[in-house]
């Protein structure tokens, strides 16, 4: 996912960049409205500074909106209830408050991209599809391959429901644990890599989940009847 960073301070963009890439995003960072407005590669989402120091940052969210639908994360120092409010009336779709944490920025992002970006293979009651294989019932925590009802601990429907959150994307191992398990799990991690090969087995051919060394797991959809991944985290 590619991010368009609009901020002066370069603690705070440099701390975002790190952290963001860290989490598999591409940063694109730029220091002035002015350079946001000229941007002209693609990208996903924008996290926008209000306090910029050629134009206020309103402004500029103002003439991004006017441009497209790219969702819009306004990040500032400023708290007051006004500046939230105009900058979401000028088009931002969400406002998060420094001093503020890599993790709640990545939270933010992926909420936004969730609810500006519907899943166009959600079917009627809540079953969504994964290539032509999988199908996953949300509402009622099942998972169909083929048609057949695959049998997932609670543990291991938790993963796949969140990796299918966002196919493609680098999941760290603490985003994984935290989500699935809990944010303040003290307990070894291995159970993770046993849950992956669970998946990996049960849902071979439509799916693989790929394992980067040092950083987490990235699930991909098979689209036909390739084999899936191998047992080995």
């Amino acid at each position: 996912m590619h991010v368009l960073l609009v901020e002066d301070d370069e603690p705070v963009a440099q701390s975002l960049r790190r952290g963001l890439t860290r989490y598999g995003f591409e940063v694109e960072w730029v220091t002035t409205g002015a350079a946001a407005l000229a941007h002209r590669e693609p990208y996903d989402v924008v996290l926008l500074d209000l306090g910029l120091p050629d134009t206020d940052g309103l402004d500029v969210c103002k003439a991004l909106r006017e441009r497209g639908d790219v969702p819009i994360i306004v990040i500032s120092a400023r708290s007051d209830e006004t500046d939230r409010v105009v900058g979401l009336e000028l088009g931002a779709d969400d406002y998060v408050s420094k001093p503020f944490g890599v993790r709640e920025v990545i939270a933010r992002i992926r909420a936004v991209m969730r609810r500006m970006q519907p899943r166009t293979n959600a079917a009627e009651n809540g079953v969504e599809r994964y290539g032509s294989r999988l199908a996953i019932d949300r509402k009622a925590a099942r998972v169909r391959l083929d048609g057949e009802e695959v049998a997932l601990a609670p543990k291991e429907y938790d993963l796949l429901a969140f990796l299918t959150e966002e196919p493609g994307a680098l999941m760290s191992r603490e985003q994984i644990m935290e989500a699935v398990w809990d944010a303040n799990w003290f307990g070894p991690t291995k159970t993770l890599d046993v849950h992956v090969a669970a998946l990996r087995r049960k849902l071979k051919g439509a799916i693989t989940i790929e394992a980067v060394r040092g950083v987490g797991f990235r699930l991909e959809i098979v689209n036909g009847g390739a084999d899936g991944g191998s047992d080995t985290p």
